[in-house]
């Protein structure tokens, strides 16, 4: 930043949601207020952003004055609900949120167990875009509840899996063991004819260490045992896949994503992108960098995942590209930050320093991020402050 520039410093905020805490657009008005404080002359740019999880749809709707429809879904454990589609271009264009249909934030710390939830809701959301006649369906893929391989969606679009003994399967995690013979002749017809595009927040294959199941498979509640037999269960259960389309799907980046629920969506034809990229795109995430003097961007956790396609790794790619400062406020670190330095960071924060419990972190999410945000402000701007009376003598 450069204090002697003749204009009103421009600060683009851009943060995805802090995950069971507060919304994208949320956090960004909690940082605009703190800076405003501190940068009273300053122009901001509010930019909520997502990454193929939480707000996706939100962020398609509000970009494009797109139209929302309530769909009666199933949750991940099979209660009903209601889901979001948001339908685009006269409702050429649908945009489904597994999130909303099969997310972990819709099922309390307790109930997280993936040998017990299946993606059926999303299938659900998605067969209402089929009916809807929407010819391109682009799927948000991202804080999934579910580790089903997407045989829940599958199941809810017309396919069929059955047991040894014949028994039709419920589709959830603890059936990927079981199934012996599937049958996919009854898909929905629409499926041939329509664009599906399944943007994901991560990059990992279906399984292996880096996979599915062992990366995010203990974050929805799975112990060492449910994580071997989810395992297990998903090699069973892509070999009838795989057999049926003739593609060698598990390696594919992206294929893990949301329990390997991207592996289903290739199964079925799509083409998989990174949801910031394709993001990025949609709100012109690089020209608006471009036009900042500074950038502030977070979401409530930064560890190893987040540099897999995640938020905050897209938008310091773009600002490194724009040669733009970016101040990082993460709800908790788990990782170095020396290594988001080196991905283009100016600075890293963290608004929770303390080992309480979940539930009261989660509450307290907002105060926090407003403390920390005004505490980083309040260091810019005497930081600004200094350098402009040096340049001055």
């Amino acid at each position: 930043m450069n204090s002697t520039m003749p204009h009103a410093l421009r600060i683009l905020i851009a943060p995805d949601h802090y995950k069971g805490s507060m919304s994208a657009p949320a956090a960004a008005q909690i940082m605009q207020q703190a800076f405003a404080r501190h940068f009273p002359g300053a122009t901001f740019d509010l930019l909520p952003l997502a990454d193929g999880g939480e707000g996706t749809a939100a962020a398609f709707q509000q970009a494009k004055a797109g139209l929302v429809e309530k769909v009666a879904v199933r949750d991940p454990l099979g209660r009903w609900r209601e889901a979001d589609l948001v339908l685009l271009d006269a409702g050429k264009t649908a945009v489904v949120e597994m999130a909303q249909a099969s997310g972990l934030l819709l099922l309390r710390p307790e109930e997280r167990n993936p040998l017990q939830t299946s993606s059926h809701g999303t299938g659900e959301l998605l067969r209402a875009a089929l009916e809807r006649g929407a010819e391109t369906i682009l799927i948000g893929l991202g804080g999934s509840a579910t580790n089903d391989g997407g045989m829940g969606m599958l199941t809810a679009l017309g396919a069929r899996f059955y047991d040894a003994k014949g028994k039709e399967l419920s589709a959830t995690g603890k059936d990927l063991a079981r199934v012996a013979k599937a049958d996919f002749s009854q898909l929905h017809p629409r499926l041939a004819e329509v664009h599906l595009l399944a943007i994901c927040d991560v990059d990992n294959p279906l399984l292996g260490p880096t996979g599915a199941t062992q990366v995010y498979g203990p974050q929805k509640g799975a112990d060492a045992a449910a994580l071997s037999a989810l395992e297990a269960g998903m090699r069973n259960y892509l070999h009838h896949l795989e057999a049926d389309s003739g593609k060698a799907l598990a390696a594919l980046p992206g294929a893990g994503a949301a329990g390997g629920l991207g592996m289903a969506c290739l199964f079925l034809g799509a083409q998989l992108r990174s949801g910031i990229g394709v993001i990025a795109e949609l709100l012109q995430l690089e020209e608006r960098i471009a036009a900042a003097d500074l950038v502030i961007t977070g979401e409530g956790c930064i560890d190893e995942q987040t540099l897999h396609g995640k938020t905050i790794a897209g938008v310091l790619r773009v600002a490194q590209r724009q040669a733009r400062p970016v101040v990082v406020i993460a709800g908790a670190l788990r990782t170095d930050v020396e290594t988001w330095r080196k991905l283009g960071a100016t600075a890293v924060f963290s608004s929770v320093a303390s080992s309480a419990p979940e539930a009261d972190l989660l509450a307290s999410g907002p105060s926090n991020l407003e403390r920390t945000a005004s505490s980083v402000a309040a260091t810019l701007a005497c930081g600004l402050g200094l350098a402009a009376r040096t340049a001055q003598a």
